[in-house]
């Protein structure tokens, strides 16, 4: 199971408050979490571009958006800065977003847990309860005109990979938006 220690809790105080989420679960908007190994590259691309979507679509107020990594790595980080510049070339705002560990209560909070590849989706597996399971997926299965399965880790390339990663991300994000239209979202109270 995943190990909190105080330093993961020093760097990350809002682990903290997702311990408790479950408790004064919001039943109004459907919780997404995308997950990545450090939640520095891929996962923090994936909430900003979707973040961005949701806000286009004036949808904020019924999607909740969070990223989170398998490994604590980089626990309380801002986003790899090639990231970051990648994004802004494309509108998209990363500077909020710090890095965390998957929590425990991460797989009962959320309703999508979206992993990168199939080595954190098999992570994500081995850790999740049994009655959560259905809520894991490989992000990229809502991006069907793609050829890939997988998000690539662009962290040891150039930039080119960054620009890569941006554009698998944009195409399953618009898929996973409208996915959450027409499945959940009329499921919602007003």
């Amino acid at each position: 199971m995943f190990n909190i220690s105080w330093l993961t809790l020093k760097k990350s105080p809002n682990l903290l408050k997702n311990k408790d989420k479950d408790k004064g679960k919001d039943k109004g908007k459907v919780k997404i979490l995308f997950v990545c190994m450090g939640n520095i590259c891929r996962s923090p691309t994936a909430h900003g571009v979707f973040e961005h979507l949701v806000k286009a679509e004036n949808l904020e107020d019924k999607i909740e958006i969070d990223s989170a990594g398998t490994h604590a790595y980089h626990v309380g980080e801002s986003p790899d800065q090639r990231a970051e510049e990648t994004a802004h070339k494309h509108n998209v705002d990363l500077s909020y977003i710090q890095a965390r560990k998957v929590h425990p209560n991460d797989f009962e909070y959320y309703d999508y847990i979206l992993a990168m590849d199939l080595d954190n989706l098999s992570i994500l597996e081995k850790d999740c309860p049994e009655d959560a399971k259905h809520k894991l997926h490989l992000f990229l299965n809502f991006a069907q005109e793609l050829q890939q399965r997988e998000v690539p880790d662009p962290y040891y390339g150039g930039r080119q990979g960054f620009e890569n990663v941006f554009n698998m991300v944009d195409a399953a994000s618009k898929g996973l938006l409208e996915n959450i239209k027409t499945v959940d979202l009329s499921r919602l109270p007003e």
